[in-house]
């Protein structure tokens, strides 16, 4: 009965010791007491909102130095707009520090998501598009392989003043691009690979491009690829020249 009675006794001892530890980790007591009063955003905004950024830290900060869930509040914030990374800290006595890593981005991706220059898919949900990026698409598992070929047809096409503003790989392993020229009246071709010796046929294809826009047929608004020894090509009209203005002098 005495051992029991010290075992009780020892119980209770150590409850009144661990509750209020555990009450105040929860943020249960004292919560007013050791309040987070600073908060301190570190990184460089560009995009994401820092008031919103505030906004979504505030529930968490509420619950005390001690009790703070600096994991949930992470969490929270890296599901925020451009925020590729983010990371919470507290300091004693009273501040808790956001460091928040933005995505920067390299391009479109699909309808709704946006390509970072990490090689990271994020969605443009509350994100202004910038509406100088390239637009590129396919498998998710084939985002290396798009990017690559996007960066070397660039190279390719660059001598020919033509940019590559879209860059597609569909389901069936098939791929295709845009050109753009950088003259206003050079309008923008379709260019369809095919889904073998991508490499090649563009190699071959931007040899010949300059000959090709030095036709006097038109602009050229299609060209497929996937012939062995030729391209076929579709031609639309060139734009009408402006009118001249003209200018009416008065009698002096």
């Amino acid at each position: 009965m005495n051992a029991l009675l010290r075992i009780l006794a020892w119980t209770l001892a150590v409850a009144l010791v661990a509750l209020p530890v555990v009450a105040l980790l929860n943020g249960w007591i004292a919560s007013e007491r050791w309040p987070l009063r600073t908060l301190r955003v570190q990184g460089t905004l560009h995009n994401v909102d820092e008031q919103q950024l505030r906004a979504t830290v505030l529930p968490y900060a509420k619950r005390g130095f001690f009790a703070v869930k600096l994991e949930d509040a992470q969490e929270a914030v890296a599901r925020l707009p451009w925020v590729e990374r983010a990371e919470v800290r507290k300091h004693w006595p009273d501040v808790l520090e956001v460091h928040v890593i933005e995505h920067r981005p390299f391009a479109r991706w699909g309808e709704d998501r946006l390509l970072s220059e990490h090689g990271r898919l994020f969605p443009v949900k509350g994100i202004r598009v910038p509406a100088s990026l390239p637009l590129l698409g396919g498998p998710d598992a084939r985002v290396q392989d798009v990017v690559a070929l996007y960066n070397e047809s660039r190279v390719l096409f660059a001598s020919t003043g033509q940019d590559v503003r879209a860059l597609r790989l569909d389901a069936r392993g098939s791929w295709s691009l845009v050109l753009t020229g950088t003259t206003p009246v050079a309008g923008s071709t379709e260019v369809i690979v095919g889904r073998s010796d991508a490499r090649p046929r563009l190699s071959r294809f931007a040899r010949l491009l300059p000959q090709l826009l030095a036709q006097p047929q038109g602009l050229l608004r299609r060209a497929d690829l996937r012939y062995t020894n030729g391209f076929a090509l579709q031609w639309g009209e060139l734009p009408a020249p402006a009118p001249a203005s003209t200018t009416s002098q008065g009698n002096t």
